[in-house]
């Protein structure tokens, strides 16, 4: 039987922590409970618990000693992180996992959270999940439940809630969803209001022989698509839209992260791609816009985002992010530039059209290629949104799954 992982720090939440595994088997699943204090032995302060800190702690690549008995507790805290991470790794026996904690035990445990596949439950109690908790959740299926009062003691509130928490996580271990009932591969693709005629015609094609999966390019979706690469949930990525990464460079609110690609990288996944809406910096209200970008040209999309149109330089800099890791891709490639535009609001009569910002990041891209066997650049006299375009996206990629 798949089991529920319950994981927390013994010496100072180990009444909590009891009381969750108590929960979890009165619900009928069986658990292990795993102590990730950091400070002693590693030891000390873990009764109760199958898996002892030391234990975690020897999974760090730099032994027990890089994790325990360290004066700064930050560094314990990230260490250990590490360490759960690795201990999680080797774990075949996973149903859910539920953690338990503060500040400190929420950023140790979300991180070796965020490090496990897709679809695998995880289920976090924590006194800050009812703020920002984006850096816990990133872009995973990761659930987060506030404790409403601290996670320091058990009273009449918190066993309510960690008890809660215990059925729903003895609940998805023992309960799995069905598993789909179709047979066609999974496919990502991104996608932006820019971009969306192009997409929409691109799902049409692919929908016959794949499932079709789409991310909206607001820097979680890319990170969303890039971990399911990650998980092996996906046959191959086409994408249309890396607008993330201008926004990533020039300070949007939708940027990617330095990794944006980083899973093709490591999968060697079939990939197309193109720099759908990287004409473009993606900013709040007007009002929110930064003092240094006012003068810039801007266009309000809706109330609540207003576009900056990207200089010849910004284009420059994206190029080279882009065509950089383009280059380290060791699976088959395609990569697609639309001449005539990159975006809706990037074509003649468009408040974004600007052909000699365009030129500079074609060329950029053009000069930086490093022609492999694997990859190929394909140059089409089309706009983004163009019917013919989405066409030849989803033909590249029929040709890149078939040879």
């Amino acid at each position: 039987m798949a089991k529920v992982y319950v994981v927390g720090t013994m010496d100072t939440k180990g009444a909590e922590l009891r009381y969750a595994v108590e929960r979890v088997r009165a619900a009928g699943a069986e658990s292990v409970l795993v102590d990730v204090g950091t400070q002693g032995s590693g030891t000390a302060g873990d009764i109760g618990a199958e898996v002892s800190a030391a234990q975690v702690a020897a999974h760090h690549p730099g032994g027990t000693h890089a994790v325990l008995g360290l004066t700064d507790r930050g560094t314990a805290v990230s260490a250990m992180a590490t360490a759960l991470t690795r201990y999680l790794a080797t774990r075949t026996d996973i149903g859910a996992v539920l953690g338990l904690g503060g500040t400190g035990n929420t950023a140790l445990v979300t991180e070796a959270m965020r490090s496990l596949p897709i679809g695998l439950p995880r289920l976090m109690v924590s006194t800050v999940a009812s703020g920002n908790i984006a850096p816990y959740v990133g872009p995973n299926d990761l659930t987060m439940m506030y404790s409403v009062v601290d996670v320091a003691g058990l009273n009449a509130i918190s066993r309510r809630v960690i008890g809660n928490a215990a059925h729903a996580a003895a609940g998805m271990a023992l309960h799995s969803p069905p598993v789909s009932g179709t047979d066609k591969p999974g496919l990502g693709v991104t996608m932006f209001g820019v971009t969306t005629q192009c997409v929409t015609m691109l799902r049409e094609a692919m929908e016959p022989t794949h499932e079709v999966y789409t991310f909206h390019a607001t820097g979680t979706g890319g990170q969303s698509m890039e971990k399911l690469a990650d998980s092996g949930l996906v046959a191959g990525l086409i994408d249309v839209t890396t607008t993330e990464v201008p926004d990533l460079l020039v300070g949007g609110v939708f940027p990617a992260t330095e990794d944006r690609f980083g899973a093709v990288i490591r999968t060697g996944l079939p990939y197309v791609g193109s720099v759908g809406a990287v004409d473009m910096v993606n900013f709040g209200a007007r009002d929110t816009v930064p003092p240094e970008f006012k003068d810039r040209r801007l266009h309000v999309h809706n109330a609540q985002v207003t576009l900056m149109r990207t200089t010849p330089d910004e284009n420059r800099r994206t190029a080279e992010f882009i065509v950089s890791r383009l280059n380290r891709m060791p699976g088959p490639v395609r990569f697609l530039l639309p001449l005539r535009g990159v975006s809706a609001i990037d074509a003649p009569g468009q408040p974004f059209h600007d052909p000699a910002a365009d030129q500079v990041l074609f060329d950029t891209i053009r000069s930086g290629w490093q022609a492999a066997p694997n990859r190929q650049l394909v140059e089409l006299d089309l706009h983004i949104n163009d019917p013919a375009f989405a066409a030849a996206l989803a033909a590249n990629f029929s040709e890149l799954r078939s040879s």
